[in-house]
């Protein structure tokens, strides 16, 4: 990996290395977190790539350049941009049912009452359609939003992505007899009402099993993974890399950091799902993801390779949430996202800015990003062809503002 001069592409060298020392002094020396790693490029060239800290604090091993991370929801970017590879064959339109496609959602129905497994319903004002799930405004849920009955269901079915909830009942299923049993709960609420952070983008996943007649895994290999030569991208980390993958941490009341997940045989990551999640279960490294991140600031081109057209990509990072609204306007206060709700809509996977003064912070219109339920954190600006990432293992996300004091730093550092 080359590093480039950054006060040839227009950012201050002095100004990242305070960034660099900011995370260190107020986090890693705290033991806020085990570590972290920023990775910046500028009009295609990196310019920052730095690691503090460790990767297992048990046993002092430090982040390394090749560090593999858990970054859960920034899955669902790539599965986004897999499912529009098949909307550019022609395979489906935006506007379709997701009923054409999988009949187990042409009877969804709309909570009005009860719990678990006594439900009083309404027929919703219209079908769900794919943009709905590319967009979170399906009217499905998570389990782990812990605010409603139909949140509490999707505890009684699903064990999660890989059965690591312990208030979770059931064994993990494969994404048809996920897909299957979601379908059988009620919605939120009415599709296209409310924005609403949920298992969409893993229905998502199980269309692209449909339309390409590939399962998952292997779709995103011979499409994402290879061509974008993201070769430390999978749903599990093979034997001979366990050596490079990172633990995962927690915060609780008691203490700064418990580590909740191994980086060796013993980790849930090191074996491979029967459920391949389109919405949380990828891993990588911070130059896989820049690879990826390049691409779509290439408008869908990737070393002369053509992953999407740039029509497709311009359509993908607008705001598709009605009237141009944020998601906090789209009744999403209150709810959990990766994201500030303020200033930002919702295109095909990604968050975007709409409204810097509703962010409070620096950056740009049209800027989209997204993080991972272990605080991880990327955004690409096509204006200032910049891409930032942010690899760190600790959840819950959000516990510490490190995402948007990264976006105040990257942007002070601007010198053009």
């Amino acid at each position: 990996m080359k590093i480039h001069n950054p006060e040839k592409l227009g950012l201050s060298k002095n100004k990242l290395k305070e960034m660099e020392n900011f995370f260190k002094q107020n986090y890693t020396d705290k033991g806020k977190l085990a570590g972290t790693q920023t990775l910046i490029s500028r009009k295609g060239k990196i310019v920052h790539f730095h690691s503090n800290g460790y990767r297992d604090v048990e046993n002092s091993k430090k982040i390394e350049k090749n560090t593999i991370f858990r970054i859960y929801s920034m899955t669902k970017p790539v599965t986004s941009v897999a499912l529009m590879q098949l909307f550019e064959k022609g395979l489906f339109q935006l506007a379709d049912p997701v009923g054409k496609f999988l009949p187990e959602f042409r009877k969804s129905s709309v909570f009005q009452s009860g719990s678990y497994p006594n439900f009083m319903t309404s027929n919703p004002d219209r079908e769900i359609t794919v943009r709905d799930l590319l967009s979170h405004t399906s009217g499905l849920t998570y389990g782990f939003h812990y605010q409603t009955n139909v949140d509490h269901a999707y505890r009684k079915v699903w064990s999660g992505p890989r059965g690591e909830n312990s208030d979770f009942s059931f064994p993990p299923m494969d994404l048809e007899n996920f897909s299957k049993t979601i379908a059988g709960l009620p919605l939120e609420f009415s599709p296209g009402d409310k924005w609403n952070y949920s298992v969409s983008t893993d229905i998502c996943g199980r269309l692209i099993e449909v339309l390409s007649g590939l399962s998952l895994s292997e779709y995103f290999k011979k499409n994402i993974f290879s061509p974008l030569k993201m070769t430390d991208t999978d749903f599990f980390v093979k034997k001979s890399k366990l050596n490079r993958f990172s633990s995962c941490y927690e915060r609780t009341p008691k203490t700064y950091l418990r580590r909740n997940d191994e980086s060796d045989k013993n980790s849930v990551f090191s074996k491979e799902p029967k459920f391949y999640s389109g919405g949380g279960g990828l891993v990588s490294t911070a130059n896989d993801y820049h690879n990826f991140c390049l691409m779509l600031l290439n408008k869908g081109e990737f070393e002369g390779k053509r992953i999407l057209s740039r029509k497709t990509v311009e359509l993908m990072t607008i705001n598709h949430l009605p009237d141009n609204q944020d998601m906090i306007s789209m009744g999403s206060e209150g709810s959990f996202s990766e994201v500030r709700y303020k200033g930002v809509g919702f295109g095909l996977g990604f968050g975007v800015n709409i409204d810097l003064a509703g962010t409070q912070n620096s950056g740009s219109l049209g800027s989209y990003n997204w993080g991972g339920a272990a605080s991880t954190f990327f955004w690409v600006d096509p204006k200032e062809e910049l891409i930032c990432i942010l690899m760190t293992q600790l959840m819950p996300s959000g516990y510490y503002p490190i995402r948007v004091q990264m976006q105040s730093m990257v942007y002070s550092a601007f010198l053009d």
